[in-house]
């Protein structure tokens, strides 16, 4: 939610034999060139294997956002549920990759192809449970989970991402939100209608952190694990925006960024906040691809203003029951490393993680990173 933060301010070398001098001088050369001119041929061949894996990579990533668009709109508001559509269901072959933390990555941590990506042993049936639930933050949408939704399917995970009322493509107009139940419906909903006996892990971004607080303390039996990804971690009695104020007057870059919307007219409390677009990458995304910048450019949309100022009612029976789990972004300049520290020292998670190089997003900056982590936690055993 720190995409709402502003709204505070006040306003290895092998020896090469020798080789013998022919005699003929032009069938050296002609040799020399061949041999150089296969080498520049192996090396085009090379780069141009490069260039296709690339864009295979991109356009995989571009159709797993298309589907989930499409399977959204034909479902009309319901939330996307991707467990149809695995790419290689009931098979022994599912790998997950290995942590980018453990070597040197490029900045934007690209997506590895499913045959590059390293078994790490995880027999799903052993763990109390493989359906993860992904809620974004303020402004975002399910969409912005793409490349943690696939590379979670690849696993042999079961994922769905939710689009929470009047984000993403629920069509639902961000203005006429009045409270957070309303705001969290749509997750409520998918709560309400899984098995008696079937559970989920919850994953919040940003806002999306009050959004699994309050479905922590509606359905806690529903949730075996709660992990909060920069995000807002409340406790019993605070707002969102009580949080935030926190670090008011020192986010420059979110004041500038902010606009207030008056839906009801100026002489009424705002609305909803909008972005500046132009300020985007620097605050949300200062680590991310510049083609996932693009994507958020398009389809961010406002938050609503009255869900942030509710203040969530927490007890230690529901919502203490539900195990937390918190992932650090410390190249954050949405949610600052100073005040994710003080939410997790104010109501202390059974663990902390975090992930090194890691924007507001890490989802884009830095899915293999957050991936590994979010299979590590699924396989924390109860204590």
């Amino acid at each position: 939610m720190g995409n709402l933060c502003g709204c505070l301010a006040p306003k290895p070398v092998n020896k090469r034999k020798a080789t013998k001098r022919l005699a003929n001088a032009n069938n050296t050369a002609a040799t020399v060139s061949s041999n150089s001119s296969n080498r520049w041929t192996r090396i085009r061949s090379s780069r141009k294997e490069k260039f296709v894996d690339d864009a295979l990579i991109q356009e995989q990533a571009l159709a797993a956002a298309a589907t989930i668009i499409l399977q959204q709109q034909h479902n009309g508001s319901l939330p996307f549920d991707r467990s149809a559509s695995l790419r290689y269901p009931n098979s022994k072959k599912n790998q997950l990759p290995r942590s980018s933390s453990s070597r040197a990555r490029s900045l934007t941590d690209p997506l590895l192809q499913p045959q590059q990506l390293v078994n790490q042993d995880i027999k799903l049936d052993d763990l109390e449970t493989s359906h993860f639930v992904l809620i974004h933050g303020g402004g975002f949408g399910a969409w912005c989970w793409y490349k943690t939704m696939a590379l979670l399917e690849e696993g042999g995970f079961k994922v769905s991402a939710i689009d929470l009322t009047g984000s993403g493509i629920h069509t639902f107009d961000t203005n006429s939100i009045t409270s957070l139940s309303q705001y969290v419906k749509p997750l409520n909903d998918f709560l309400e209608k899984l098995a008696e006996d079937e559970k989920v892990i919850l994953v919040g971004h940003d806002f999306g952190g009050t959004c699994i607080s309050h479905a922590m303390e509606s359905f806690p039996s529903k949730i075996s694990k709660a992990i909060f990804v920069a995000a807002a971690m409340l406790t019993n009695g605070q707002s969102t925006l009580d949080m935030f104020t926190k670090q008011a007057g020192s986010n420059d870059l979110m004041r500038q960024a902010q606009k207030f919307l008056y839906a009801n007219g100026n002489d009424h409390p705002p609305t909803a906040i909008d972005l500046d677009k132009s300020s985007l990458r620097d605050l949300l995304f200062n680590q991310s691809p510049a083609k996932d910048v693009a994507l958020a450019s398009v389809s961010m949309r406002p938050i609503p203003f009255a869900p942030v100022l509710e203040k969530l009612s927490l007890t230690d029976m529901k919502y203490g029951s539900v195990r937390r789990f918190y992932i650090e972004t410390p190249e954050d300049n949405a949610i600052s490393s100073t005040l994710q520290e003080s939410m997790i020292n104010s109501s202390p998670p059974e663990r902390v993680f975090r992930v090194k190089g890691a924007d507001h997003s890490p989802f884009f900056s830095k899915p293999q990173a957050l991936h590994k982590l979010l299979v590590e936690i699924s396989k924390i055993p109860s204590t």
